[in-house]
């Protein structure tokens, strides 16, 4: 029998690139858990999929069934509007993020995995939540590497 989740996942960078932090908050009936982490130097896009993955990551159980709601047009779209599947296809050329994508594609191949787009800042209390605690990661001390980014980022802005 498979498990229902619910994940609200948001990313936040300031400066793009600049400071950044991600948080996602999973949700299973009774159960709750926040997860949020913050990096020195990455995107907001970066940040937005790490907050997915890291939500797709801590799930114990394969074969859940996992609604991702997300602010973030960029990562429920390429999931939703098939763009991710033809981003494999070409071999993510001129494509970012591809470090990331495939991190994705690796743990969402367990799950079944459905995301749902919501406007930022609006009406949904968890994803206000979420945008708070990926801020506040990202002010944090002693924020982590992001370090494909960092050693690959001069590539990537050739693109």
């Amino acid at each position: 029998m498979s498990k229902d989740i619910t994940i609200y996942s948001d990313g936040s960078a300031k400066g793009n690139p600049g400071k950044g932090g991600f948080a996602t908050i999973l949700i299973s009936g009774r159960h709750r858990k926040e997860i949020s982490c913050g990096y020195r130097l990455t995107t907001n896009n970066r940040m937005e999929l790490l907050g997915v993955i890291t939500g797709l990551e801590a799930l114990k159980v394969p074969q859940c069934r996992v609604t991702v709601y997300t602010d973030s047009k960029y990562v429920s779209d390429a999931v939703e509007k098939g763009w991710l599947r033809n981003w494999v296809k070409i071999g993510f050329k001129n494509k970012k993020n591809k470090d990331l994508w495939l991190r994705y594609l690796d743990i969402a191949k367990n799950h079944m995995v459905h995301f749902i787009w919501v406007k930022g800042h609006a009406n949904n209390a968890e994803n206000n939540i979420c945008d708070r605690l990926a801020v506040a990661a990202s002010e944090r001390p002693n924020l982590l590497i992001d370090e494909w980014y960092e050693n690959n980022k001069e590539k990537e802005e050739l693109f």
